[in-house]
């Protein structure tokens, strides 16, 4: 009979199995183990390297320097950024472009998105793929197209005088809180139409089947059906337009007026025409808090989306 088969063979065939199982198990241990210290040094490189000088320590210029005074720690600079008689004017000013931009522009979004997915037509997917590459223009860039467009001088405000033989050209909204809104409305319409599309995209159609079968108009679908289930992708898609919107600075620099005051003018003029650090800092620091809370808000929703995802 062969040794293979032999009692006394097969507890060394057993330890010798369970000894190189155990091998295995510590080495792949030990391999888990470098990956994570690995994984560890490339984050504290990142935060180093490049979190470090790029983020975190402006950052924490800026609270410092917001919180020093003549005498070390100081909340002067808040107390002059709140106490001014013109600070209530800029915030109210800033919320009331805020919320006018970012409604409209996420209700246009919303329809847009909805057109193109539910009423799809020749040339759908080539206008999806514009507002896609829209995202990537300068803010300004849209506003100087509305200048040379329907400016006092632009091209339709001419065409309409000589059309109409007027003594003045007919357009003259831009520069100012109209101006700001149309150009915001305009750059950031498409921000929400990606999202809201990738959310009708994972809809469950026989849902809006079953309901149209039942009797359901077009608006009873949609604002029962529709609107319930892709509700996370389009407050994600709102949230992230509001959060653009309000720290935009480009399209108030070209098209606002002296009388057009928000935020982040405010900042900016106290930094580089007034000459106080603190103040703007201070201000700055306020308007950072203002996005984070928006970006929390937005984070927490896009959660949502994802756990709905799956």
């Amino acid at each position: 009979m062969s040794s293979l088969s032999s009692p006394d063979a097969l507890p060394g065939a057993n330890d010798a199995r369970l000894a190189a199982s155990a091998a295995s198990h510590a080495a792949h241990a030990a391999a888990k183990r470098r990956r994570e210290r690995l994984s560890q040094w490339h984050l504290v490189f990142i935060a180093v390297v490049i979190l470090g000088p790029l983020v975190i320590y402006p950052l924490v210029r800026l609270v410092l320097l917001s919180l020093t005074g003549a005498h070390g720690l100081s909340f002067h600079a808040y107390a002059t950024f709140f106490q001014n008689p013109e600070t209530s004017g800029v915030i109210g000013t800033t919320l009331w472009i805020l919320f006018a931009s970012a409604g409209l522009a996420s209700l246009l979004g919303v329809a847009l998105a909805s057109l193109l997915f539910f009423k799809p037509f020749p040339g759908a997917r080539l206008v999806t793929r514009f507002l896609e590459l829209f995202v990537a223009f300068p803010s300004f860039l849209v506003a100087f197209t509305l200048i040379f467009l329907y400016g006092s001088q632009g091209s339709v405000s001419i065409g309409l005088q000589r059309l109409f033989h007027l003594e003045s050209p007919p357009l003259d909204f831009l520069f100012g809180i109209g101006g700001v809104i149309l150009a915001e409305v305009v750059f950031y319409a498409p921000f929400v139409v990606r999202p809201t599309l990738a959310s009708f995209a994972m809809l469950d159609m026989r849902l809006i089947e079953a309901a149209r079968s039942l009797g359901a108009n077009s608006l009873m679908v949609a604002f029962r059906v529709i609107v319930p289930l892709a509700w996370p992708g389009i407050a994600a898609g709102t949230i992230l337009c509001f959060l653009l919107t309000l720290n935009e600075f480009g399209i108030l620099l070209v098209l606002g007026s002296a009388h057009l005051i928000t935020l982040p003018v405010a900042i900016y003029s106290s930094a580089t025409v007034d000459l106080d650090l603190p103040t703007a800092a201070a201000g700055a620091v306020v308007m950072l808090a203002m996005s984070l809370s928006l970006y929390a808000l937005y984070r927490q929703v896009n959660k949502r989306k994802v756990r709905g995802a799956k």
